[in-house]
C-alpha cells in the first residue's frame, strides 16, 4: 500500500484525489493534511510516495514543504505533485526545475487529469519504490510508456524518467538538464511534425500569428485523423548506459535533410530541436522511415549525486586503491557514508560483494547489533567515504527520526536483493542436479 499525501484545504483537490485513489483502493492510502509542521513531521516519519502540494490552499507554505524535502536527499523518495491556481504560478514553478517534481498542474487540467497520472504511478511503482535507494537488484531495466497526444503526458513521463535517474545516481544535475532538454526536443517534434501532421511552414506561421503552438496542438489532436496516435517511448537503464527511443505514429520524415544542418539561432523562431539534441547525448540516430528516433547516455558510476547535509561537518576520508576501510573482527563501530568509489566486501578470504554510492552506507551492521565487524572493506580505486561516530550518527537519529526510517528500509531493501539472489541460485543448482 502507497501514500499519498494531500496537502490542502482545497475541498475541490481533496475530493480529486480521493475519488481518483477510489479505483485502487488496494494500492493507495489517502492521507490529507493542513497544518504545514504537522505535514513536515508526517513526511520525515512516513515518507509518503507521493506528496500533492496545492498552492491554491493560501494556509498551508508550500514553499517551506519543498525546502524541505530538497534539503534532505534522504526525503527524495516518491514524487511531488505540484496543484497551481493559473498558469502563471505554473511556470513560475517550472522555471525552479526540481528534481522531485513530477508534474505541475493548475486546478483545472488536475481535477481532469488526476487519475490518468495515477494509474501511470501505479503502472510503474517500481519508479517509486526506488528513488533514493540502491540499486534493483542489479539487473537492466527495460520497459516502454506510451502517451496521446497530449502535452501533459509528455512533460509528465520526461519528469518521471529522469528525475528516476538522477536520484539513482545515474546522472548529474547537468546531465538531468541535458536529457530532460532532449527528450522534450524529441517528444515535441513526434507529437507535431509526426503524430499531428504539422509542418515547419504551417508551425511558423501560427507562431507569428498566436506567440505559442499549444493551441495547435490542442486543436489538431481533436482531428479525427490522428485523434488516437499514440507516442512509445522505450528505455534500457543499464549499469553504464541508458538507451531510449521514440516511436511516433506519423508518416516518417526526411531526417537527412535536418541532422546535421547548421542554423543561426536568431533566424529561426523554431526548428532547432534535432542539432540541439544531437549535442547533447550521444549516439542519436533515426530509422530510415523518420518516425523512431534512438539516442544514449553514459551512466555516472560509483558517484554519489547529493550528500546530506547534516553530515558535511564529519570527517571526509580518501582512499586508494586497495586500502582497508576497516577489518572483520575490528571493535569499531563507525558508519561510513559512501560518497564516491567501488568497495569489496570479504567475509574471510572471499569476496562476498561490491558495494558502491547506492547501496548509502558501509559498516551498519556492526553500528546496529554494536559488534565487531562482520567483514573486511578495501577500496576498489580511489574512494571517498565520510566517517560518522555511532554516537553522532543516534545523535542525529534523534533529531531526525527518518534517518533511522531509512536506514531499516535500506536493510530491508539489502535482506530482499539477498532472497532474491538465493532463490535464482537455488533455482540453478536444482537446474544442474536434474541435467545429472
Amino acid at each position: 500500500m502507497k501514500k499519498i499525501l494531500v496537502v490542502s484545504s482545497n475541498k475541490r483537490v481533496i475530493d480529486t484525489v480521493k475519488e481518483g485513489c477510489s479505483s485502487f483502493s488496494d494500492d493507495f492510502d489517502v492521507f490529507v493534511k493542513t497544518d504545514t509542521d504537522d505535514i513536515i513531521a508526517y513526511i520525515n516519519y512516513e515518507m509518503p510516495e507521493i506528496k500533492v502540494l496545492d498552492y491554491t490552499s493560501p494556509e498551508v507554505a508550500c514553499e517551506k514543504i519543498i525546502s524541505e524535502i530538497n534539503g534532505d536527499p534522504w526525503l527524495h523518495y516518491g514524487g511531488v505533485i505540484c496543484v497551481c491556481k493559473d498558469r502563471k504560478q505554473m511556470h513560475e514553478l517550472e522555471e525552479l526545475k526540481d528534481s522531485n517534481i513530477l508534474s505541475i498542474q493548475t486546478i483545472d487540467d488536475f481535477s481532469f487529469h488526476f487519475v490518468r497520472l495515477l494509474r501511470v504511478l501505479w503502472q510503474n511503482k517500481k519508479f517509486l519504490l526506488n528513488r533514493g535507494m540502491q540499486d534493483d537488484f542489479g539487473s537492466e531495466e527495460t520497459g516502454s510508456f506510451s502517451c496521446g497526444n497530449d502535452l501533459l503526458d509528455i512533460k509528465f513521463y520526461t519528469s518521471f524518467l529522469v528525475n528516476y535517474l538522477y536520484t539513482t545516481n545515474k546522472i548529474n544535475s547537468d546531465d538531468r538538464a541535458n536529457l530532460k532538454m532532449t527528450l522534450m526536443e524529441l517528444l515535441l517534434n513526434a507529437l507535431e511534425h509526426g503524430n499531428l501532421n504539422i509542418s515547419f511552414e504551417e508551425k511558423t506561421k501560427w507562431l507569428e500569428e498566436h506567440g505559442d503552438v499549444f493551441s495547435l496542438i490542442a486543436e489538431r489532436a481533436h482531428d479525427p485523423r490522428y485523434a488516437n496516435r499514440k507516442i512509445t517511448i522505450s528505455y534500457s537503464i543499464g549499469k553504464l548506459k541508458s538507451i531510449f527511443s521514440i516511436t511516433d505514429d506519423g508518416e516518417g520524415f526526411n531526417w537527412r535533410a535536418h541532422l546535421g544542418k547548421k542554423q543561426e539561432i536568431n533566424d529561426l523562431m523554431h526548428g532547432r530541436g534535432i542539432n540541439l539534441a544531437t549535442e547533447l547525448v550521444a549516439k542519436l540516430a533515426y530509422n530510415e522511415r523518420g518516425n523512431q528516433v534512438m539516442f544514449e547516455i553514459n551512466n555516472r558510476v560509483n558517484e554519489s549525486n547529493t550528500v546530506p547535509q547534516v553530515m558535511s561537518n564529519f570527517e571526509t576520508v580518501a582512499y586508494a586503491d586497495k586500502q582497508v576501510v576497516c577489518r572483520q573482527n575490528e571493535p569499531t563501530t563507525d558508519l561510513f557514508f559512501i560518497v564516491s568509489g567501488r568497495y569489496a566486501v570479504y567475509s574471510g578470504r572471499k569476496l562476498v560483494t561490491v558495494m558502491t554510492p547506492n547501496d548509502v552506507f558501509i559498516g551498519e551492521m556492526s553500528f546496529l547489533l554494536n559488534d565487531r565487524r562482520s567483514a573486511t572493506i578495501l577500496a576498489i580505486g580511489k574512494c571517498k567515504l565520510i566517517k560518522i561516530p555511532k554516537g553522532d550518527f543516534l545523535q542525529m537519529i534523534r533529531k531526525n527520526p527518518h534517518y533511522g526510517l531509512f536506514l531499516s528500509r535500506m536493510l530491508a531493501q539489502r535482506l530482499e536483493k539477498q532472497t532474491h539472489s538465493t532463490i535464482k541460485l537455488n533455482e540453478q543448482i536444482e537446474k544442474t542436479q536434474e541435467k545429472r
